[in-house]
Order: C-alpha cells, then structure tokens, then sequence
C-alpha cells in the first residue's frame, strides 16, 4: 500500500513541467538547452523549438532580430498576453447576452433560422430572404444561464491556451470558420423554422483544433478525448441541441487546426489561410445550396 502510494508519487514527480510555468505539464523541450517549454513558451526554431531565454541569448542583444522574433507552434507573433482575443470574444457574448436580457426581442435579431413564413408567403425574414449576418451575430447570442456559463468556461479553458500556441490572427481564424461552418451544416439540415444560437460551433472547432496541437505536441490525448466525449453525449443526448452546428464546428477546427500545425515552414501562412478559405468556400456553397431550396 506505501510502496503503491510512493511510486504514484514519484511518477507524477517525474512528469516534466515548463520551467517558466511549473503548473503547466509538457512533452517538449528546448532544442538548445533542454528545458520543457509548454506551447506558450515554444519558440519556432529551424529545427524544433526554442526558449525564450535561448532566442534572446542567441541574438546576441538581448532582443530577437526582426528575421528570428519569438513564433508560436505555428508561427504566429509571441505577445505580452497571450490570452487577449479569448478574453474579448468573452466580453462580446457577455454583453450581448446582457442585452437580451434587457430586452428579449432583440434575440429575434440575433439567431440563426432559414426563412420565416415558409413558402408561399412572402416576403420571408432569415438567411433565405438576405439576412446573412445571422451566421455571426447567431455565434454570440446566448438566451439561457446554463448555456453562456457552459460555453464561456468552455472558451476559457480550451480557448486560451490555444491562442497562445497559434498566435492571434490564426487561433481567430479557426475560431471564426469553425463558427461559420457550424452555422453553415445547420442551415442546411435544420428546418428552415428552427432558430439556432451559441457560440457552440466554434468552441468546438476549438476543441478539434486542441487535440490536433496536442496529437503535433505528443501530448497526453486522454484529456481532451474524455472531454470531447462527454460533450458529445450532451450534443446527442438532448433534442434542443443543434448537433449540426457541433459537428460542423468540429470537423472544421480538426482540418483548420491540423493545417496551422502541421504547414511546410517555407509556405507556412499560405497553407494555413489558404485551409481556412476552402473550408469558409465550402460553407459557404452549402449556405447557398439551402437558400436555393428555400426560395
């Protein structure tokens, strides 16, 4: 009993921590000096990644030359606060959401749905009669307590941590194109009365995205799988979820996500835009494949 209780000990001991961040586990470490760097710490190197400390040692000056500044795992720009969009798009959906608690017609504004009346009448209200915009103002528009705290603590806990490892311009592309495909499938499949909202979507793009860098990062998976999974079962187990905007959302954080980590150095921003404007294409054409049937 002692003896199982020590080695259960001794093995989470050995479990290596980034040093500039001790409650942070990682499998990688520093090119030049060998140090454990988490995501946040990893700097691009032409082979592997490097510390902060080795950039700054390594430019001779103190400051890394504008050819080698500090990149994330993808090679997005290294900031001061790496969790600076995460807290913003909270921000938005809190003070919408405050909004409509202030006044719930403006929800009628804000969701997602195909065409109200249905055909014959018209003219019809929705994406179908022009409102495309509800693909964006539909992702941060909560009406429930239950579903913003989910969604926000959600975007918090995956959100974060992953803009620090893509940089802010990719870490909103994914964001932004796992929302919009999510929105997109569900537009398709739904029925053009149903209204759908949340931010959903896109934080499960975001969980796509997470367990792709962590898969790169060869980090322990079962966290993020167990997580997955249960969300999942909340997305089939409940028929006032619109699993469509999930799916959607997932399948396009996966293929987003796995090209901002895996794109060739040499072309890098190429491949990681050029992913997230086919996969915007295709929702697009399936955004506009329902609106030829509904009109």
């Amino acid at each position: 009993m002692d003896q199982a209780a020590g080695s259960a000990q001794d093995a989470a001991r050995s479990v290596p921590v980034c040093y500039r961040h001790p409650d942070r586990e990682t499998g990688v470490r520093c090119a030049r000096c060998e140090r454990p760097i988490c995501p946040e710490c990893m700097i691009s190197a032409s082979v592997g990644f490097q510390c902060p400390d080795c950039v700054r040692e390594g430019s001779g000056t103190g400051h890394a030359p504008a050819a080698s500044r500090p990149r994330t795992v993808a090679g997005g720009t290294v900031t001061a606060d790496p969790r600076l969009l995460t807290k913003i798009l909270i921000g938005i959906n809190l003070a919408v959401f405050i909004a409509v608690q202030a006044d719930s017609s403006l929800l009628d504004h804000l969701v997602l749905y195909g065409a109200w009346p249905p055909k014959p009448f018209a003219p019809t209200s929705g994406v179908a009669g022009g409102e495309w915009y509800r693909f964006v103002t539909s992702m941060f528009a909560h009406q429930e307590y239950w579903h913003i705290g989910f969604n926000m603590l959600s975007l918090w806990w995956i959100g974060g941590p992953l803009e620090a490892a893509l940089g802010r311009a990719r870490y909103l592309a994914v964001y932004f194109v796992s929302g919009l495909a999510g929105g997109a499938l569900t537009y398709l499949l739904t029925s053009p009365q149903s209204a759908s909202l949340g931010a959903s979507g896109a934080i499960f793009g975001l969980f796509g995205a997470t367990a792709v860098l962590m898969r790169r990062l060869n980090y322990d998976m079962r966290p993020v799988i167990a997580l997955l999974v249960i969300n999942l079962i909340f997305t089939f187990g409940f028929s006032n979820i619109a699993w469509q905007a999930h799916i959607g959302g997932l399948v396009a954080g996966v293929v987003t996500g796995y090209a901002m980590v895996h794109a060739p150095r040499e072309k890098r921003a190429l491949v990681q835009y050029g992913t997230c404007a086919v996969v915007l294409v295709l929702a697009v054409a399936l955004a506009l494949v329902r609106t030829a049937q509904l009109t």
